[in-house]
């Protein structure tokens, strides 16, 4: 028994000593706003991210993709607050796709920096009504080649 005391003891200790390696670190805002970023454009429904003015012009003049875009994030010491905005597809149902995202960005920034994300606010900015108009003109088209055909 003195065996598995001494092992726990040194989990106890080895899980003290991780804690107390992110002390000495500083995570930029940026940083964290890019993770979250990433995470919420895989999300399903999400059309895009809604960013300000100056953002997309950036976006013109350097050819880049901003992966911040629509990020906003707070790092308070080891803790964070993240603000999204979307614009989602049309058909989506958006209290899904704000749970989605929820849990995607808090599990990637929680992963990937160590930080304690508090809050994961989702504001919707628009609902992408153009891809639902191509999809009707595509259905539109293919019903009227089998017509044709038939």
């Amino acid at each position: 028994m003195d065996e598995e005391n001494k092992i726990n003891g040194d989990l106890v200790e080895l899980e003290d000593e991780i804690k107390t390696e992110n002390e000495g670190i500083q995570i930029s805002d940026d940083v964290v706003a890019v993770i979250a970023g990433v995470a919420v454009s895989e999300v399903p429904g999400v059309a895009g991210m809604a960013g300000g003015f100056a953002g997309g012009i950036s976006e013109v003049f350097s050819g880049k993709k901003n992966l911040a875009k629509g990020i906003k994030v707070e790092v308070d010491g080891q803790k964070t607050k993240i603000d999204v905005n979307i614009i989602v597809e049309y058909g989506s149902r958006i209290p899904d796709v704000a749970y989605e995202i929820q849990t995607r960005a808090k599990k990637a920034v929680e992963s990937m920096t160590g930080l304690e994300v508090e809050k994961v606010n989702v504001h919707v900015q628009g609902v992408d009504t153009q891809s639902a108009t191509e999809k009707n003109k595509e259905e539109k088209q293919e019903q009227q080649e089998n017509n044709e055909n038939n």
